[in-house]
């Protein structure tokens, strides 16, 4: 460090301060040490234990911050309680990212997490722009040595840094797109923060097929094969392509807004006649696609094709009776319904409506004596679905899983469980499938612009076809599960409420799927409780945009 030099703090921004003079935040190229002993150099005394104290946060987020703006990676590294991984990471910000000056304004602290602001101007072939956000660390006692010392995570260096990710500014890896819905509508990460993701990916494998050039960037190369990187700053842009998607700007407004109110949310809206997809929206927004990649257990979403493979294999037709107790028993597993409800007398379109357990369990009986109730439902699934034969979306997208299954795990497939997964893209396509009389494979752009093949599922018998349309109608009237969530949406419509138990969690998952005229949507609330609590306002949003 340069004689006279010393740390300050001046108007809440670190500073180095040499003769009395502040410079506006640590420059990488003046080297800041600290220096004086702080509350960190305790050699002389035994380990502290027990929290860190506000001196001890203080003090430590100071040093951290002041040796990572001044580029000191090593002296960084010492700080945080995982020095091995936390030395290249800082060491990068500076020479992979290219930053030639970062001024870091620290918050008050909250606990032992002290939020901050960074401001770093980066700098390449004569080009210089400011990259600025916001991130937090968090204080904590080393294991061994006593010592308060930062918490070494990723997200320190950037919020949406990971830990295989790295910080860098050159020639971009993909070429530059502008995104456009299906109207040419401009759809940006910032007016759609789901999209951000999505358009990455779109980038990465048509932004050179639409005519784009690569410009000059800093982003987060993901370290992956699969995973897209993430654009941070433009510091010279490259020719950039317009690349039409299926979007429609105004149905993807409304289901960024209807997840936006949930902690853990996602949606997706397809168009039934064509399979174009229509909107996608996530919540956290910039986080992974739960949307298109989700595999989760869909709860009684299921039932729709439970009751196709009912109807195929001849169990039972929507105006024909079928049992439902208010319990049944499986290979001595007890199934239940919502309460131990009953319906006396009841057709398959009665239990459809009110979403009863044991009827698409108990009138599945007869399939053991065929030796098909192990796999007629993944059958179907695939057969008249397209779960599980290989969507090519046009960006990653998981296609649904309906395994074969065998004793109790049979019985809860039926009705959304055992080892069932799917995204509410899966289950949107369920939906979109009844109403336009077969599977059209989900897409986000055209097939022409890489000639890859769509995946194709025969076509539902029109006796299938018009009985599933009446029952999920039925769900939306008086008594039906869904009729309070659908009772704006415009008709022709028809809706299945779903809400699935997933492992330790104490409440159920939430999930809802319906159509209104020419847009199927399905969402899935974590933690939602009911179908039409939480994942039910959410379609319905989005339908009645469309």
């Amino acid at each position: 460090m340069r004689s006279g030099a010393k740390v300050a703090i001046v108007g809440g921004v670190f500073a180095v301060v040499a003769g009395g003079v502040g410079y506006g935040g640590y420059n990488l190229w003046n080297g800041v040490t600290g220096g004086e002993k702080t509350v960190n150099s305790r050699s002389e005394d035994a380990p502290r234990s027990g929290p860190v104290t506000a001196e001890e946060i203080t003090a430590t987020s100071r040093d951290f911050l002041a040796a990572w703006a001044a580029g000191e990676s090593d002296r960084a590294a010492q700080l945080t309680n995982d020095p091995v991984t936390a030395g290249p990471a800082v060491l990068s910000f500076k020479e992979g990212a290219k930053v030639t000056r970062a001024v870091i304004t620290p918050g008050a602290a909250v606990g032992p997490k002290v939020p901050f602001t960074v401001r770093a101007t980066i700098s390449y072939e004569g080009v210089s722009k400011d990259l600025s956000y916001a991130s937090e660390l968090t204080v904590v006692r080393g294991l061994t040595t006593g010592r308060a010392l930062v918490q070494w995570k990723p997200t320190v260096l950037h919020p949406k840094l990971t830990a295989d990710g790295t910080l860098r500014t050159g020639e971009a890896t993909s070429a530059s797109v502008k995104a456009v819905d299906r109207d040419g509508d401009e759809l940006s990460a910032e007016k759609y923060p789901s999209l951000g993701p999505v358009i990455a990916e779109l980038r990465t494998r048509y932004g050179a097929k639409v005519g784009g050039s690569a410009g000059v960037e800093t982003w987060i190369d993901s370290g992956s094969e699969t995973a897209p990187d993430t654009p941070l700053l433009v510091l010279s842009k490259g020719k950039e392509a317009v690349l039409r998607t299926t979007i429609d700007a105004d149905v993807q407004a409304a289901a960024e807004k209807a997840v936006k109110g949930y902690e853990k949310a996602a949606v997706a809206a397809i168009e039934p006649s064509t399979g174009a997809i229509r909107a996608v929206a996530n919540s956290p927004a910039d986080g992974f696609n739960t949307a298109f990649n989700g595999k989760q257990a869909p709860g009684s979403t299921m039932k729709i094709v439970t009751a196709a493979m009912m109807m195929q294999q001849g169990v039972a037709t929507p105006g024909g009776r079928v049992e439902c107790p208010p319990t049944v028993q499986w290979d001595g597993y007890t199934f239940h319904n919502l309460d131990d409800f009953k319906i006396d007398n009841g057709t398959l379109t009665d239990s459809f409506r009110r979403s009863c357990n044991t009827a698409f369990i108990k009138a599945i009986t007869p399939l053991k004596a065929k030796g098909i109730h192990n796999t007629a439902l993944g059958d179907t699934a695939r057969r008249s679905f397209g779960i599980g034969l290989n969507w090519q979306v046009g960006v990653p997208a998981a296609d649904g899983s309906v395994p074969a299954s065998e004793s109790v795990e049979t019985a809860a497939s039926y009705i959304g469980q055992g080892k069932i997964t799917m995204s509410a893209l899966n289950v949107a396509s369920l939906s979109a499938t009844v109403k336009n009389g077969g599977f059209l494979q989900p897409y986000l752009v055209a097939r022409e612009l890489d000639d890859r093949e769509f995946a194709k599922a025969e076509p539902l018998s029109p006796e299938v076809a018009s009985g599933l349309l009446r029952m999920m109608n039925a769900a939306t009237r008086p008594n039906g599960t869904a009729a309070k969530a659908m009772a704006g949406v415009p008709s022709p419509k028809g809706a299945k409420t779903g809400s699935a138990e997933v492992g330790d969690q104490a409440t159920s998952n939430s999930w809802f799927t319906g159509y209104s005229g020419n847009l199927a949507a399905a969402s899935v609330v974590q933690s939602g409780g009911h179908g039409g609590d939480a994942a039910g306002p959410v379609v319905a949003q989005v339908l009645k945009a469309g």
